[in-house]
Parts: C-alpha cells; structure tokens; sequence
C-alpha cells in the first residue's frame, strides 16, 4: 500500500543535534529507510519554529535551517527522496515506485514571517503548506490558546498563500479562525493535516462535526492524528488529569511539565488501533469517505496507540482498516488517493 501523510515533525530531531534520517535513526519515529519500507510515497515534513515555544532563538534562522536540513536529506538520499514544489513532483513519487519520495515542505505556525509577503520568502524556500498559528500568534488564534480570530495580517496570508498555491492547513487553529478560513478560501479546498474528530475525544485540537462537514464541502481532506488523547476519551482525561497544573500556561512550561511528568504519562494505557477506524467511520459519517486521510504526527508525539511504534507500523493500519469493514477503495482513499487529490488541485 502506498502511504501519502500530511503531517510528521521529524525535521524537529535535527534542531539540536546530529540526526540520521537518511542513513536511519531508532531515535525517532520516521526515517528514510523505514518509511520507504513502509510504503510511503510523499510525506509532509512539518516546520516548527513557534515563538512561544523556542523563547530566546531566532525562529526566522530556526525555520530557515530546518528548511535547508530539509533539502540537505534530499541532497544526500540520492535520489530516494525529493523536494516536492509541484503537484508533478508529488504524482510521479505516488505513479513510479523507483521515483524518490515526495517530501512537502510545510510551516507548522508561520511565526517565523514577520508579515504575510515574507511568505514569497518562504515559497521560493519550497515551503508549500502553511499552518497560520500553532499557539497564538500575530497572524491567529489557535485551538489551545485564546480561541481568537483571525488578525488582518492572518487574512492576508490566507489570501497570499492561495493565490501562490500553497495549501492552507487549519489544524491548530481556533474554531472562530477555522470559521474566518473557510470564509476566505470561497469554493477552494483546504485540509485539517493532522486532526481528529471532537465528538469522539474532544481534545480542542479535533474538528467539529460541523468543521469536517465545511471541509469536505470544499473537498477538502483531515489527516487522522495517532496522538493517543486525540483519539481516545479515557486517555484524554488521564493525559489532562497529569497536565491540570500547567493548564493555561504558555507552551514552554507545558512542555517542561510534559517531560517532567514523563514516567506518569508513560503509565496511562494506551489505546487500541481501533480507534483509528473509529474516528475514521465517524469522520465518513459526517463528511464522506472523500474527506479523510493520515497525519499521523510521527515526532510530534510521544505515543501511538497500541502496537504502532512508528511509521514502519503503518501498515499495520492498513489491517486495521480491512477489519473494520473498510473496502479496498476505500482503504486506499485513507491511506492516500484522498490528500493526492486535494494536493493536485492546490499546489502549482
């Protein structure tokens, strides 16, 4: 099966030390070996440089260097992996198995650009996916922040990064920002890269069943996120239950609460698979079959759910999926013919 992702932060290991994604490194959850074994055949490769989290660094430099970590990978891989600028570098990976894989570049928060015209930077960079906010900032609110709009500056971007072709990704934005999106992009498609679904475990981060009814009237596409409190109720309350004394906080005291209570938050069972087909089912109930696809958040995340270490038990989702009663079709649409499309009709 091939795999088309929408959302990994396995660019985040290079941040402060060597990192062997090409060669392979058990460090992480992704690695070039292991997502070629795995089936993959385009991945989008998250830029995280937000402002409330790397306090004291110069994000414009840290995106900048992520980016250039980015096409260095591609430089050494020789030829196993490419940097995807066009919707053709994106359909020959998924048409020609001894074609490289299409790496897509996306900004996870645009803090790194001053204003929305810095994103002309960033395009010729081979950004093609931007998120406007990852926690609040001078372009939006976010989901885990405020719950703000969007500013005049963030309409800007929405507006820019259309007319560039640059796919727009609303995962992490609040819902009234989600809702001023949907308003700017017209009949446009727009995707939810790594997001799940709020009626079934309702972490802010998941959609709405009204959110994934705009999306998919747009065609556009979710990315099921294998975060475990994204994807099961229990663990979501136990995670919040650890994390109650920072709530509120900014993301650098989450996060340093976060690895502090490690060894709690390792205890807290994790979910089963099925969860994945859960969200998945409950996601065509309210959209449609053409509305969902995979952002698993590889590095983003601590955990998966149970028996997926990371992206070489991809296809285990797959097994998953056929014993939930998904068709091969439809199994397909998931694991890949669904974010292909919405790709094929954003980017240049």
């Amino acid at each position: 099966m091939r795999f088309f992702d929408a959302h990994c932060d396995a660019v985040m290991n290079s941040y402060d030390r060597a990192f062997g994604f090409v060669a392979g490194d058990p460090r992480g959850q992704i690695d070039l070996p292991r997502l070629i074994a795995a089936g993959g055949r385009a991945q989008v490769f998250a830029v995280f440089a937000a402002a409330s989290y790397f306090r004291g660094r110069d994000i414009r430099v840290l995106a900048e260097d992520a980016i250039s970590t980015l096409h260095g990978w591609a430089g050494d891989s020789a030829g196993r992996m490419i940097i995807a600028r066009t919707w053709a570098d994106i359909a020959h990976s998924l048409g020609d198995d001894s074609a490289g894989i299409a790496a897509i570049i996306g900004l996870e928060g645009a803090d790194p650009l001053p204003d929305a015209e810095a994103l002309h930077d960033f395009f010729a960079l081979g950004v093609r996916l931007v998120i406007p906010a990852w926690d609040d900032n001078h372009f939006s609110g976010s989901s885990t922040g405020g719950g703000g709009p969007l500013s005049t500056e963030g309409r800007r971007l929405i507006e820019l990064a259309s007319s560039l072709r640059i796919m727009v990704d609303v995962s992490h934005l609040s819902d009234a920002a989600f809702l001023e999106v949907a308003g700017l992009m017209g009949d446009r498609p727009f995707i939810a890269s790594h997001s799940n679904c709020r009626a079934l475990s309702p972490a802010s981060r998941n959609l709405t069943d009204a959110q994934i009814r705009i999306l998919a009237g747009r065609g556009g596409v979710m990315g099921i996120n294998l975060a475990p409190d994204f994807l099961d109720p229990a663990y979501l309350a136990a995670w919040d239950a650890i994390m109650a004394p920072v709530k509120g906080a900014d993301a650098a005291t989450r996060q340093k609460h976060r690895m502090a209570a490690g060894p709690q938050l390792s205890a807290i069972p994790l979910p089963p698979l099925d969860w994945v087909v859960r969200h998945l089912k409950h996601a065509f109930n309210a959209g449609g079959e053409d509305c969902i696809g995979l952002g698993g958040d590889l590095d983003g995340i601590s955990f998966g759910p149970a028996g997926l270490t990371g992206v070489e038990s991809y296809p285990h989702i797959v097994d998953e999926l056929g014993r939930g009663g998904l068709s091969a079709a439809q199994v397909e649409k998931v694991c890949w013919r669904n974010m292909a499309r919405v790709f094929e009709e954003v980017l240049p």
